[in-house]
């Protein structure tokens, strides 16, 4: 499950770099390295989208801040 959390963490991080390419320099990096419309560019986009919903179902399990015992608020 270890190795499932990094990958999808570091999935979430290209996506999210992307996203801010994205709205700050209309600049798609994903695009840019595999074609517009390729089958990479949908593979990346969907990686990364599982790698979404991974991060919501075990986010609260793995994140340190979430834990029960949390004092003092964020």
């Amino acid at each position: 499950m270890k190795i499932l959390h990094i990958v999808a963490y570091i999935l979430l991080i290209i996506g999210g770099l992307n996203w801010l390419l994205v709205g700050a320099f209309d600049w798609n990096l994903v695009t840019t390295i595999f074609d517009e419309g390729s089958g990479l560019t949908r593979l990346v986009y969907v990686l990364v989208g599982l790698s979404a919903i991974v991060g919501l179902v075990t986010h609260k399990a793995s994140c340190k801040n979430c834990d029960k015992g949390m004092q003092g608020g964020m």
